[in-house]
């Protein structure tokens, strides 16, 4: 079969589609369109309740994110200062022992 034939195959299937889906349709165009609106609008409604769901979702989780961050934060920083306190300690011990020494 060559392109030309198969293409007016395709027309003509198409054509036959398209009567069969006006004969055997359920309802009228208006009420088909009218139908395809609302569930279009539906669907919109549906998407954006999910995206501000979603936009919810994400803003809590930034939030408990910068929380656990600062959290550890503090966390580090005290240990830090920890550690600096405990090198002064020792500083001092050792030079306390070496004037003890008499170094």
């Amino acid at each position: 079969m060559d392109d030309s034939k198969g293409l007016s195959y395709f027309l003509l299937g198409l054509g036959v589609g398209v009567a069969a889906c006006i004969v055997f349709a359920p309802q009228s165009g208006v009420e088909t369109r009218g139908l395809i609106r609302s569930k279009a609008q539906e669907s919109g409604d549906a998407l954006r309740r999910r995206t501000e769901e979603l936009r919810d979702s994400a803003t809590d989780l930034v939030d408990r994110g910068k929380s656990a961050v600062g959290r550890q934060k503090e966390q580090l920083a005290a240990a830090v200062d920890a550690g600096k306190q405990a090198y002064r300690e020792a500083v001092s011990n050792v030079s306390e022992a070496r004037t003890t020494d008499g170094v």
